[in-house]
């Protein structure tokens, strides 16, 4: 083997090295996607990564007021009169257990369940809490415990009637 064949072999080496340590570098720069859950009604459906936390972390009572409170989230019409309103959450939030919050009150008790369905006609109900044309609902992840106030994510939606 000659000089300049091994010189040539250890710039590729050293070129391989350096493109795999740069690959690893912007690999650890990206944020891990936090489980997703999804509102289906009908043939329309959102989905949406963690509003809030979803990462296991308990999330403290100032955390959720102000998650409760964000504006930026994902909307799905709904007909008030037909059909149901179908929520499917990702395993790992299943593990944790989950509840449906609507306008930030319980609507339903915690479940280890993937896939809940609720009648539509519940969410514009004032009888349930319902104000208006709109309705705020959230999935509540806990801590695994069953009845537990322990919240390590929230995924917030709005469901706004289709007249």
């Amino acid at each position: 083997m000659t000089k300049q064949s091994a010189a040539v072999r250890r710039r590729r080496a050293v070129a391989a090295a350096g493109a795999v340590s740069a690959g690893l570098l912007v690999l650890s720069a990206c944020d891990k996607p936090t489980p997703r859950a999804t509102i289906t009604f009908g043939t329309s459906s959102v989905s949406e990564e963690a509003t809030c936390g979803g990462e296991g972390s308990t999330l403290d009572t100032s955390k959720l007021t102000a998650c409760l409170k964000d504006e930026d989230i994902e909307s799905i019409k709904v007909d008030a009169d037909a059909g149901n309103v179908r929520f499917g959450v990702d395993p790992k939030i299943a593990d944790k257990r989950w509840t449906i919050l609507m306008n930030g009150q319980p609507l339903t008790g915690d479940s280890s369940k993937t896939y809940l369905t609720i009648p539509s006609s519940v969410f514009f109900n004032a009888q349930y809490g319902a104000q208006g044309d709109s309705t705020l609902v959230t999935i509540k992840a806990g801590d695994g415990k069953k009845d537990s106030q322990a919240v390590t994510g929230l995924w917030s939606f709005r469901l706004k009637k289709d007249s």
